[in-house]
Protein backbone atom coordinates (compact mmCIF):
# COMPACT_ATOMS: atom_id res chain seq x y z
CA UNK A 1 0.00 0.00 0.00
CA UNK A 2 1.21 3.50 -0.86
CA UNK A 3 -0.13 6.42 0.83
CA UNK A 4 1.19 9.93 0.16
CA UNK A 5 0.66 12.91 2.70
CA UNK A 6 0.65 16.72 0.97
CA UNK A 7 1.18 17.50 4.88
CA UNK A 8 4.99 15.70 4.48
CA UNK A 9 5.63 16.72 0.78
CA UNK A 10 8.40 18.33 -0.60
CA UNK A 11 7.40 21.41 -2.04
CA UNK A 12 9.53 23.19 -5.01
CA UNK A 13 9.23 25.64 -7.17
CA UNK A 14 8.46 24.38 -10.27
CA UNK A 15 9.19 25.66 -13.87
CA UNK A 16 6.34 27.24 -14.74
CA UNK A 17 6.23 29.08 -11.00
CA UNK A 18 3.99 27.35 -9.02
CA UNK A 19 4.59 25.68 -5.42
CA UNK A 20 5.03 22.15 -6.28
CA UNK A 21 4.52 18.81 -4.60
CA UNK A 22 4.95 15.37 -6.70
CA UNK A 23 2.17 13.17 -5.08
CA UNK A 24 2.10 10.44 -7.29
CA UNK A 25 4.39 9.69 -9.91
CA UNK A 26 5.59 6.46 -11.70
CA UNK A 27 9.16 6.96 -12.53
CA UNK A 28 10.12 8.30 -9.10
CA UNK A 29 8.63 5.97 -6.82
CA UNK A 30 10.77 3.27 -5.39
CA UNK A 31 7.95 0.63 -5.81
CA UNK A 32 5.98 -0.30 -9.12
CA UNK A 33 3.20 1.90 -10.05
CA UNK A 34 0.72 0.24 -12.80
CA UNK A 35 -0.40 4.10 -13.56
CA UNK A 36 0.23 6.21 -16.43
CA UNK A 37 -0.50 9.33 -14.96
CA UNK A 38 1.03 11.91 -12.30
CA UNK A 39 -0.75 13.94 -9.96
CA UNK A 40 1.00 16.78 -7.98
CA UNK A 41 -0.61 19.43 -5.61
CA UNK A 42 0.73 22.59 -6.96
CA UNK A 43 0.08 26.21 -4.91
CA UNK A 44 -0.06 29.71 -6.96
CA UNK A 45 0.48 32.70 -4.16
CA UNK A 46 -2.16 35.68 -3.86
CA UNK A 47 -1.39 38.09 -6.62
CA UNK A 48 0.57 35.66 -8.72
CA UNK A 49 0.44 34.12 -12.14
CA UNK A 50 1.73 30.87 -13.46
CA UNK A 51 4.56 31.21 -16.65
CA UNK A 52 2.77 30.67 -19.93
CA UNK A 53 3.36 27.07 -20.72
CA UNK A 54 2.35 23.85 -22.38
CA UNK A 55 2.40 20.41 -21.90
CA UNK A 56 3.17 19.44 -25.87
CA UNK A 57 1.63 15.44 -25.57
CA UNK A 58 0.19 15.26 -22.40
CA UNK A 59 -3.07 15.91 -21.60
CA UNK A 60 -3.91 17.66 -17.84
CA UNK A 61 -7.03 18.31 -15.79
CA UNK A 62 -6.54 20.79 -12.99
CA UNK A 63 -8.97 20.49 -10.02
CA UNK A 64 -9.09 23.07 -7.93
CA UNK A 65 -9.58 22.32 -4.12
CA UNK A 66 -9.05 26.02 -2.42
CA UNK A 67 -9.46 29.44 -3.96
CA UNK A 68 -10.45 31.40 -7.05
CA UNK A 69 -8.58 32.55 -10.05
CA UNK A 70 -8.38 33.41 -13.92
CA UNK A 71 -7.53 30.11 -15.82
CA UNK A 72 -5.92 30.95 -19.25
CA UNK A 73 -6.19 28.37 -22.53
CA UNK A 74 -5.19 28.69 -25.74
CA UNK A 75 -7.47 32.51 -26.29
CA UNK A 76 -10.14 31.27 -23.99
CA UNK A 77 -10.76 32.57 -20.31
CA UNK A 78 -12.40 32.09 -17.32
CA UNK A 79 -13.01 32.39 -14.14
CA UNK A 80 -12.39 29.50 -11.61
CA UNK A 81 -12.99 28.37 -7.76
CA UNK A 82 -13.04 25.81 -5.63
CA UNK A 83 -15.03 22.36 -6.76
CA UNK A 84 -14.02 22.85 -10.51
CA UNK A 85 -12.22 20.79 -12.86
CA UNK A 86 -10.50 22.34 -15.89
CA UNK A 87 -9.22 19.90 -19.13
CA UNK A 88 -6.07 21.42 -20.65
CA UNK A 89 -5.44 19.92 -24.41
CA UNK A 90 -2.06 18.80 -24.89
CA UNK A 91 0.11 21.46 -26.65
CA UNK A 92 -2.07 24.40 -25.11
CA UNK A 93 -0.93 27.93 -23.85
CA UNK A 94 -1.89 27.60 -20.34
CA UNK A 95 -1.31 29.79 -17.11
CA UNK A 96 -3.67 30.52 -14.40
CA UNK A 97 -3.82 33.85 -11.76
CA UNK A 98 -4.56 33.93 -8.39
CA UNK A 99 -6.87 36.94 -8.21
CA UNK A 100 -8.11 36.11 -4.67
CA UNK A 101 -6.93 36.43 -0.73
CA UNK A 102 -5.48 33.37 0.18
CA UNK A 103 -3.29 30.48 -1.90
CA UNK A 104 -5.22 28.68 -4.77
CA UNK A 105 -4.50 25.25 -4.35
CA UNK A 106 -4.75 22.98 -7.27
CA UNK A 107 -4.59 19.04 -7.90
CA UNK A 108 -2.78 18.47 -11.19
CA UNK A 109 -2.91 15.10 -12.90
CA UNK A 110 -1.38 15.09 -16.26
CA UNK A 111 -1.59 11.78 -18.58
CA UNK A 112 0.74 10.29 -19.50
CA UNK A 113 2.64 11.05 -16.72
CA UNK A 114 4.72 14.56 -16.25
CA UNK A 115 8.13 14.51 -18.28
CA UNK A 116 10.36 17.73 -18.11
CA UNK A 117 10.83 17.13 -21.96
CA UNK A 118 7.07 17.58 -22.39
CA UNK A 119 6.76 20.97 -20.91
CA UNK A 120 7.62 24.19 -22.50
CA UNK A 121 7.75 27.62 -20.82
CA UNK A 122 6.73 30.28 -23.41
Amino acid sequence: MLIKDIQNGEYFKAIDNTILCELLHPAKEDEVLNIRYSIAHAIVKPGETTLPHKLKTSTEVYYVLDGEGIMHIDEESAEVHSGQAIYIPPNSKQYIQNRGNSNLKILCIVYPMWRIEDEKVL
